[in-house]
C-alpha cells in the first residue's frame, strides 16, 4: 500500500492516466516531465490500453500499470482504474486526451481530491474537435475537473470559446525540450549511420505515419522539388499504418530511391542531424514535440500554420508557415530553402536560439511542478 498523501515520508503522488505509452507526442511529453521532475513529487503512469516503447525511457522507479482496455466503451476497465487508485490513493490524477477522458470520472469515484484534465492535440477521428458528443461530455464533465491544462493556446482557445468550459478552469502549459539531447549535431555520423551521401540536401519528418499528418502530401511536393533539385533526399522517421501507402506513392512518383522510410526511429537526435531541412505538413496539431526537437537541433522549420504551429515557428526568422494540403505553398517553401544554404543556416541558429530561449524542458517542468504544488496546498477538490 502506498503512502498516505501527505506523509511526511513521502511527496505526493502524482498519477499520470493516458491510453498507451506508445512513441507519441503526448507520450514523449509525459515521459519527459516525468524524468525531469524534482523531489516535489512522485510519479506512476496507468496505461488504459497496454504499455509501449516509450515505456523503456521512463527512469527507474516509476511504476507503470496496464489495464488492458478495449476499444470502445469498456466498464470493466473503469471499474479496473478505480480500484487502481484507491490502492495508489494519489493527491492528484492528471489524465489527458479524449482517449484517457475516463480517467476524470474515474478519479472522483475512487476518492480523488485533485484531478487535471490536460489537452495536447485532437483526436485522429476528430482532428478540428468538431465532435458535438465529445465537446458535450467535455462540458458535463468539466465540474469534475479541477483544472484543464493545453499545450497550446490554441487548443485553451478551443476549450473556451468551442466547447465552453469556463476560463478560469483553463491554462496553457507549452510543451518543452531537453536541449542537451538535441544540441549537438553529428550529421557526418548520421549520414553514414543511415546510408546518406555527405554531400546531399536531406530533407526530412518525424512522426507517426497516420493520414492527418499527411506526409503523402510531402511525397508529392518533393517529388516536384527533385526535378530542380535532384542532390536532394527525403527521410521519413516513424511508423504507422500508413507506411505501405506512402512506399507505393514514392515509387509510383518515380522517386522512391530518394525517399526513404526509416521506420520507428529511437535516437531522433541521429536522425536529425542528417537534415538540413524539417518540415511537418500535417492537417492537425497540439502543439508538436517533433517541431520543438527539429528547433532545438538547429534546423530550419517548414510547418503548416495550424494548431500550435504558429505559436512555435516564427515566419520568416526561423522557418516558414504553409497553408495545410496546399502542394504549391510546400513546394515553394522547401525550394527556397534548397535554393539557398545560407538561409538555411541563418533560420537553423534562429530555431536553436528561439528552442533556449522560450521551450526549454526545465521551463515545461517548473510550470507543472508550480501547478501541481498550488492544487494540493489549496486543498482542489472541486472544479466549479
Amino acid at each position: 500500500m502506498p503512502d498516505v498523501v501527505g506523509s511526511v515520508s513521502s511527496p505526493p503522488l502524482i498519477t499520470h492516466v493516458i491510453y498507451s505509452l506508445a512513441t507519441g507526442g503526448l507520450e514523449n511529453g509525459v515521459v519527459n516531465l516525468v524524468n525531469a521532475g524534482g523531489p516535489e513529487f512522485r510519479h506512476a503512469i496507468v496505461c488504459l490500453s497496454s504499455a509501449g516503447s516509450m515505456r523503456d525511457r521512463l527512469k527507474a522507479g516509476v511504476e507503470v500499470i496496464s489495464l488492458g482496455k478495449r476499444r470502445g466503451h469498456d466498464l470493466g476497465a473503469v471499474r479496473r482504474l478505480v480500484g487502481v487508485l484507491r490502492r495508489m490513493r494519489p493527491a492528484i490524477v492528471h489524465s489527458r486526451n479524449w482517449a484517457a477522458f475516463d480517467g476524470v470520472p474515474a478519479a472522483r469515484l475512487a476518492g480523488v481530491p485533485v484531478v487535471v484534465h490536460g489537452e495536447h492535440g485532437r483526436d485522429v477521428a476528430d482532428p478540428h474537435g468538431r465532435n458535438l458528443r465529445r465537446k458535450l461530455a467535455r462540458r458535463i464533465l468539466s465540474p469534475l475537473v479541477t483544472r484543464f491544462v493545453t499545450v497550446s493556446r490554441d487548443l485553451e482557445r478551443w476549450l473556451v470559446e468551442d466547447v465552453r468550459i469556463p476560463a478560469r478552469k483553463v491554462l496553457s502549459i507549452h510543451n518543452g525540450v531537453d536541449l542537451a539531447r538535441f544540441g549537438e549535431r553529428r550529421p557526418r555520423v548520421a549520414r553514414e549511420t543511415l546510408k546518406l551521401p555527405s554531400d546531399a540536401v536531406v530533407v526530412g519528418t518525424v512522426g507517426r505515419l497516420d493520414p492527418v499528418k499527411d506526409q503523402a502530401g510531402l511525397i508529392r511536393s518533393f517529388a516536384t522539388v527533385l526535378a530542380e533539385h535532384p542532390e536532394a533526399y527525403l527521410i521519413i522517421a516513424g511508423d504507422g499504418p500508413c507506411r505501405e501507402d506512402l512506399t507505393r506513392l514514392a515509387v509510383d512518383l518515380g522517386v522512391g530511391r530518394r525517399v526513404r522510410l526509416l521506420g520507428d526511429c529511437p535516437d531522433v537526435p541521429l536522425v536529425l542531424s542528417a537534415m538540413d531541412l524539417f518540415v511537418l505538413p500535417s492537417i492537425a496539431e497540439g502543439m508538436s514535440n517533433t517541431v520543438l526537437e527539429a528547433m532545438a537541433a538547429g534546423l530550419p522549420v517548414i510547418a503548416t500554420g495550424v494548431g500550435g504551429n504558429p505559436e512555435l515557428v516564427e515566419e520568416g526568422t526561423t522557418g516558414r508557415l504553409v497553408p495545410p494540403q496546399q502542394a504549391a505553398a510546400l513546394t515553394a517553401a522547401m525550394a527556397a530553402y534548397l535554393d539557398d544554404p545560407n538561409l538555411r543556416t541563418l533560420h537553423g541558429k534562429a530555431s536553436r536560439q528561439r528552442a533556449t530561449e522560450h521551450f526549454a524542458l526545465t521551463r515545461m517542468c517548473d510550470a507543472y511542478t508550480s501547478l501541481y504544488t498550488s492544487l494540493v496546498s489549496s486543498g482542489a477538490a472541486g472544479g466549479r
